[in-house]
C-alpha cells in the first residue's frame, strides 16, 4: 500500500527543532515512517442493488473503515500543506474516482468550487442524471410500500432513501430523510443505528454541533433501553468527539473503557484506536494509572509494536529515558500532524506532553543544573533554558531558574496547604450563598406578614414573624 509522503523544504532538523512550538515536520522517509492511507476503491459492485450497496457502504465489517471517512481523510491530506505534490496527484485521482463512483454530485460541486478538483461538466451532468433516476425509483418503492406492504417495509424503503442521500453527500437532505425514517421506527436499537449514521456524517463534515446533539440524543435513547454493543460503540464515538474538541482527559477515560470491547471499525482500525488511546492517556493519567491501564494493558501491548515510535514513546516516558523519549516524540509528531482529528490540536498536544515530561523530571530534584537536564534530554542548554522559561511564565512548571549559577530550583506547592486553602475558599463561598438565601427568605416572610397585618389578621402575622 502506498505511503503518503511529506515534503521537506528546509533540510534535516534537530530534535530541538522538532519539538519546538514552531515545529516543521521532516520527510517521512527520514524516519522510514509509512503513514498509510486506505486507497481501496469504494465498493460499488454492479451485481448489487443500490439499496444493498448503500447498506453495505454504511455498515462496515470488522477491520473495514466506513468509505466516506476514508474519503474524508484523503481530502484532508489533499489540502495539507506538508504533503508532497506527487502524493497529491495520486490522492486527487483517488478522490475523483471515489466521488464519481458514488455519484456524489453535491460534494463534487463543493470541491470544484473550492479548486480542490477540476470541474468536468459532463461528469457532473451524468451524476445528476443518475441521482434523479435513483431517487425516482426510491420514491416509487416508498409509495408501493405504503400502499401494499407493512410498516417494516415502509421503514426499510425510507431508510434506503436516507442512505442514498448519505452516499451522494447531500447532508441536509440526508438529515431530513433520517428524521422521516426515525418517525417510522419503533425499536430503540434501530433508532440508535440512525443516530450512528448521523454521527458518521458529523465526523465526515467535522460538524461538532451535530455530533454533540446526536450523542446527547443517543444517551437519552439508552435510558429507554439498548444493548451493550451499541453502548460500547457510543463510547468510542464520544471519545473521538472529546479528543477532537481537546477534552483529552474524558477521551482517555472513554477509550480505556472500550479497549477490550472495541467493535467500532467503521470509524477507524484498531491500531488507530490504540494510537489515540495512548496519546490521550499519557497527558491525562498519573504514573500509577498509566502503568496499570496503558503500559501493562495486554490489549495495547499486542498492537503497539505495529505503530512506529509509539512503544518507545510510551515506555521511555515511564522509564524516565528522556533522550529516547524526545527521539520517539520527534517521529510521532509527523503522525499527529497528518491526522485529521489531531492536527487542529497539534501545538496544544506538543505543549501538554512537554509539560508532563518536564514535570516528571523535576519531581525528583529540589535543585538541578540546567546542563544536567539538557544532557538528560539530549538537547542544548539554550533550548532547555528557553523551553522552561516559557512554561514557568505560563504557570505550567513550579520552579525558578538561577541564570547566574545555571541551576533550576523547584518550588512545588504543598498539596495539603493547597487543599486547605481550597476548602476555606469553598466554605466562604457556601456561607455567602446561605446568607443571601436567608436574607431573601426573611424579606419574603416580612412582606407576607405586612400584607396579612393590613388584612386584619394580626395573630397570623405575628406567628409568621416568629
Amino acid at each position: 500500500m502506498p505511503a503518503t509522503k511529506i515534503s521537506n523544504k528546509n533540510g534535516p532538523r534537530s530534535i530541538s527543532d522538532d519539538i519546538s512550538d514552531c515545529i516543521s515536520i521532516k520527510s517521512l522517509t527520514d524516519h522510514n515512517i509509512s503513514y498509510h492511507v486506505c486507497s481501496s476503491p469504494l465498493n460499488c459492485s454492479k451485481n448489487r442493488s443500490p439499496e444493498r450497496k448503500d447498506r453495505d457502504a454504511m455498515e462496515a465489517t470488522e477491520g473495514t473503515q466506513q468509505p466516506h471517512l476514508v474519503l474524508a481523510n484523503k481530502l484532508f491530506l489533499l489540502t495539507h500543506s506538508d504533503v508532497a505534490d506527487i502524493e497529491k496527484v495520486r490522492l486527487r485521482d483517488e478522490v475523483t474516482a471515489a466521488v464519481v463512483a458514488d455519484d456524489m454530485a453535491p460534494l463534487y460541486e463543493t470541491l470544484t468550487s473550492g479548486s480542490v478538483l477540476k470541474l468536468d461538466q459532463k461528469v457532473l451532468d451524468s451524476m445528476r442524471v443518475k441521482i434523479d433516476e435513483e431517487l425516482k425509483k426510491l420514491d416509487e418503492k416508498i409509495a408501493d410500500a405504503e400502499e401494499n406492504l407493512g410498516e417494516s417495509e415502509v421503514r426499510e424503503a425510507h431508510l434506503a432513501k436516507s442512505l442514498f442521500y448519505i452516499r451522494i453527500g447531500d447532508k441536509e437532505k440526508a438529515l431530513e430523510q433520517l428524521k422521516v425514517t426515525e418517525g417510522k421506527t419503533v425499536a430503540v436499537g434501530q433508532r440508535m443505528d440512525l443516530v450512528f449514521y448521523t454521527l458518521q456524517m458529523g465526523f465526515f463534515y467535522m460538524d461538532f454541533e451535530l455530533i454533540s446533539r446526536s450523542i446527547d440524543k443517543a444517551k437519552k435513547l439508552f435510558e429507554e433501553g439498548g444493548d451493550w454493543e451499541r453502548k460500547n460503540r457510543l463510547k468510542v464515538y464520544e471519545g473521538l468527539y472529546c479528543m477532537s474538541t481537546r477534552n483529552f482527559k474524558k477521551a482517555a477515560d472513554l477509550f480505556l473503557d472500550s479497549i477490550s470491547t472495541f467493535t467500532t471499525y467503521e470509524l477507524f482500525p484498531y491500531d488507530t484506536f490504540i494510537f489515540y488511546t495512548v496519546l490521550a492517556s499519557i497527558i491525562s493519567l498519573d504514573r500509577v494509572s498509566l502503568k496499570q491501564k496503558v503500559v501493562d494493558a495486554p490489549e495495547i501491548l499486542t498492537v503497539i509494536g505495529k505503530i512506529p515510535y509509539l512503544s518507545e514513546f510510551m515506555n521511555s516516558l515511564y522509564d524516565c529515558q528522556y533522550k529516547s523519549f524526545f527521539s520517539a516524540f520527534a517521529g510521532l509528531t509527523e503522525h499527529i500532524k497528518l491526522d485529521r482529528f489531531l492536527y487542529p490540536h497539534f501545538r496544544f498536544y506538543m505543549r501538554e506532553i512537554r509539560t508532563v515530561v518536564y514535570s516528571q523530571f523535576l519531581e525528583s530534584y529540589k535543585s538541578v543544573t540546567i546542563e544536567a537536564m539538557a544532557k538528560a534530554f539530549g538537547v542544548t542548554v539554550d533550548f532547555i533554558d528557553l523551553e522552561l522559561s516559557r512554561f514557568i511564565a505560563a504557570g505550567k512548571l513550579h520552579c525558578k531558574i538561577d541564570k547566574v549559577a545555571g541551576v533550576l530550583e523547584t518550588n512545588r506547592p504543598d498539596a495539603k496547604n493547597a487543599l486547605y486553602q481550597a476548602t476555606i475558599k469553598q466554605g466562604d463561598f457556601l456561607l455567602n450563598r446561605i446568607q443571601k438565601l436567608s436574607r431573601t427568605v426573611t424579606a419574603a416572610f416580612s412582606m407576607q406578614a405586612r400584607w396579612l397585618g393590613r388584612a386584619g389578621s394580626a395573630t397570623t402575622a405575628a406567628w409568621i414573624m416568629h
